[in-house]
């Protein structure tokens, strides 16, 4: 599929990973729809837009049904049609499941608002978008079309992170599970995991924890968006790519 076809969704799109795809996209071409609840941040990713495509940009909270039916509507209207999504907003709300208190020894746990806010948004958000987008393309008959799911290599399993992880490792197994239901349609589900990427998100890190993560990593570095955009593109072009999970981590296993 040429870039400069798509009429595509990205989620998270006011920072980090969502924005360069959207400005990656808007380059080559495509017609962009970002949504995020950081208005602020989606009018700066606009005003980053360069080449021949567009990026059109609304409010979007993914973990609202009603608001994600309205807003690949939207969608749909500003670009003049739809045939892509970029799953990617997500959040983090990190802790162990249960814990001993260093200094009081009282036994502590994850909280239910933790774990209920990171499947909201990157489990149950992520799903409702699919489910909208892919129902908007069925009913238009905008083949071929394609949805990308951003995944985690956190998805394996890893400290701190059990919302995270189920989160993500539901978001690739229903990738091909999604490829399979949405064939009829002639829409590719595909998915890419990436590792430690420097974004907003993973800045708020606890440097302790970092400097160790980073040691970790073969290739000797932190990744940056552009090469997880690397494998977004491979996603989106390559029209044989379906109900597959790619990991780019520079080595890094967790």
């Amino acid at each position: 599929m040429k870039l400069s076809d798509l009429k595509i969704i990205i989620s998270g799109g006011a920072q980090g990973m969502g924005r360069h795809f959207a400005t990656r996209l808007a380059e080559a071409g495509a017609q962009v729809a970002i949504g995020d609840v950081n208005e602020a941040g989606l009018a700066e990713t606009v005003s980053l837009a360069k080449g021949e495509g567009k990026i059109h940009a609304r409010k979007l909270d993914v973990s609202n049904e009603a608001d994600v039916a309205s807003f690949v509507e939207w969608a749909h209207g500003a670009m003049g049609g739809l045939n892509g999504l970029i799953n990617n907003a997500g959040i983090l709300r990190d802790g162990l499941l249960v814990k001993k208190d260093r200094e009081t020894g009282a036994i502590k746990t994850l909280t239910k608002e933790q774990w209920d806010a990171v499947i909201a948004v990157n489990l149950t958000g992520a799903t409702l978008l699919v489910r909208d987008t892919v129902k908007k393309i069925a009913e238009t008959g905008a083949k071929p079309g394609v949805v990308v799911n951003m995944s985690s290599i956190a998805r394996h399993g890893n400290r701190g992170q059990s919302n995270y992880s189920a989160a993500k490792a539901a978001l690739a197994a229903n990738t091909k599970t999604w490829s399979q239901e949405f064939a009829p349609f002639g829409v590719r589900v595909a998915c890419v995991a990436p590792g430690m990427i420097e974004t907003p998100m993973t800045q708020g890190m606890n440097q302790k924890a970092r400097d160790a993560l980073v040691a970790a990593i073969p290739v000797g570095r932190v990744g940056v968006p552009e090469d997880i955009w690397l494998a977004v593109k491979f996603c989106l072009e390559c029209d044989y790519f379906n109900g597959r999970t790619i990991d780019v981590d520079g080595g890094l296993s967790m």
